[in-house]
């Protein structure tokens, strides 16, 4: 039989509300008590019922962690730091698959069902509006790599992806490439426009820099190779900006394809800084995004927020700095 709250009470001597405030953070215990309950649970193999004490706290200390991007590996790392960092505060994620999702109804819905604490958006392609849904529906939320805002409905954690494309346009022409081009996620994702846009306000002061631009169907390896390949059938750039490390890598398969060279027929850098770009096999030069800075400076605001829920909404934003491999030439020159 599975020990009970009234068995560990018994073997303590103690009264079951004893126990009970034991179990419950932030309840008065004395030191004596506390020992006597817990020596008791542990002869028992007693673990507190989670569910059970949420009805006492009113609390679950569910998380919804909701995103719409699983073909593309840094997720992988994104929610392997997420649900660490959330088990290590001692929250519970609820993971929320939305792919191919355009209206966050279902979601907010079952979120709410779940009676989750609070909700996490880490997505960069979704809209602030998406998150806000959460917001309207009374759901403490913070997006993650969310589309950066001045006065933000929601809290918002990421990069400048405008500055991102800038950064990406200069390092190209510091390295003397006079043709370039810019690679993105889809039209309609939010990271793909900022992103565009930078690289382009860039090129513009550069009147001698010709530069064209195109889109993937999404932040996939496929999607990557596909773009790259539809480039190589006509007169490609000198080098690209994929705007997004998987991207890049599905470049880099149809440029060698092609039998073609990184670097020294064609130039590459991605963005983020996952780990398969610095496998031996890709080296690929990149911007790197500060993926366990973001992710837990957005548990920290989970955090604040289950104990101030009617904080103003804010905006962390991180620098990101370009990784030096293999994929783009040496530096030229130096910007004007």
């Amino acid at each position: 039989m599975t020990p009970t709250l009234k068995d560990v009470a018994v073997l303590a001597g103690v009264s079951r509300s004893a126990v009970s405030r034991t179990f419950t953070q932030g309840a008065s215990v004395s030191v004596k008590m506390r020992r006597k309950v817990e020596q008791a649970a542990e002869q028992l193999g007693y673990s507190p019922n989670a569910l059970a004490s949420s009805l006492t706290t009113g609390r679950t200390k569910l998380i919804g962690l909701v995103s719409n991007n699983f073909h593309n590996p840094v997720f992988l790392e994104v929610f392997d730091l997420f649900t660490k960092t959330l088990q290590e505060r001692d929250l519970r994620p609820l993971i929320v698959n939305l792919s191919d999702e355009t209206e966050p109804a279902a979601s907010v819905k079952m979120l709410k069902q779940y009676s989750v604490d609070a909700v996490v958006v880490a997505s960069s392609t979704l809209p602030l509006s998406f998150a806000k849904a959460f917001h309207d529906a009374g759901l403490p939320v913070v997006h993650t790599f969310g589309r950066l805002a001045t006065s933000p409905h929601v809290h918002v954690v990421g990069i400048d992806n405008v500055e991102c494309g800038r950064m990406a346009a200069r390092t190209l022409i510091e390295r003397g490439y006079t043709d370039i081009g810019y690679l993105g996620g889809p039209p309609s994702a939010t990271s793909a426009q900022d992103r565009y846009h930078g690289f382009t306000e860039l090129v513009s002061q550069h009147p001698d820099i010709k530069a064209r631009a195109s889109y993937s169907k999404g932040y996939s390896f496929h999607a990557g190779r596909e773009a790259m390949m539809e480039q190589l059938q006509g007169s490609p750039a000198q080098a690209y900006f994929c705007a997004d490390d998987v991207l890049s890598i599905g470049a880099l398969s149809a440029i060698r394809d092609h039998g073609l060279k990184p670097a020294q027929d064609i130039g590459i850098i991605g963005l983020n800084d996952m780990e398969m770009s610095r496998w031996e096999s890709f080296s690929l030069t990149t911007i790197r995004q500060p993926i366990k800075q973001i992710i837990t400076a957005s548990v920290d605001i989970v955090e604040e927020m289950l104990l101030e829920p009617d904080r103003y909404p804010e905006a962390r934003i991180f620098p990101c700095r370009i990784i030096e491999r293999e994929t783009l030439k040496a530096k030229h020159k130096q910007m004007k």
